[in-house]
């Protein structure tokens, strides 16, 4: 019996040429590892979704003039900037008009989704050394005109140990010719506390927070 379907010529398997097949692994290795380098530097930059793609050309004066009466709306907005920038709120001051944040450690090269290093530098020195910062916020009323002036101060320090930061592996073992002591702790922390030394303000990353400031009045 006839089969007209049989009759019908059959599509063929369109194989690509080894010409064609040579350029696409080429494209695929030349175009990902460009596109890799530049996703890691805008990364490293900040620049990847943080506070500071919102930041405008040119430098913010300090303090900020912010032209509104609405206190409640200067007051909630700062403390916002600062949730964004992963600043914790160590003490609100509705009598000083003045906000300050708990220290918070400095965030290193692998950590680019913390916005707290506003440079490249910033973060290496993080990498290398134990850096903290801490922020400060004045929302005064404004003398001249009906409004607000909201000055930004960031206080970088140093972490200095006086003693070791950790004991060796030595420190949790027991030793077999040892006399049995009842010591429920054998592995201890650093021998002394922490101090820190001042590095005075950092410009950098005050000039991000009032960008950020800036963009969020401005809505």
């Amino acid at each position: 019996m006839f089969n007209a379907r049989s009759a019908l010529p059959r599509s063929q398997p369109i194989c690509e040429t080894p010409r064609l097949e040579r350029i696409r692994k080429l494209l695929w290795l030349d175009v990902m590892p460009r596109l890799a380098l530049v996703v890691l530097v805008l990364g490293l930059c900040g620049c990847a979704g943080g506070p500071g793609m919102f930041a405008q050309s040119g430098p913010v004066s300090n303090p900020l003039y912010v032209n509104t009466v609405n206190d409640e709306l200067v007051w909630e907005r700062a403390v916002e900037v600062l949730h964004e920038f992963h600043f914790e709120i160590a003490n609100e001051n509705r009598l000083a008009r003045t906000i300050e944040s708990h220290p918070r450690v400095g965030s290193g090269v692998l950590e680019p989704w913390h916005p707290d290093a506003a440079t490249l530098g910033d973060r290496i020195e993080a990498t290398t050394q134990s850096i903290r910062r801490t922020v400060q916020l004045s929302l005064q009323p404004s003398e001249q005109q009906s409004g607000y002036l909201v000055s930004v101060a960031v206080y970088k320090e140093k972490e200095d140990l006086p003693g070791i930061a950790a004991n060796s592996a030595g420190a949790a073992t027991f030793q077999e010719s040892a006399p049995l002591e009842r010591d429920l702790d054998p592995v201890v922390g650093q021998t002394a506390p922490s101090g820190w030394i001042p590095l005075g303000r950092d410009a950098a990353l005050e000039q991000a927070i009032l960008q950020r400031l800036f963009a969020t009045y401005s809505r």
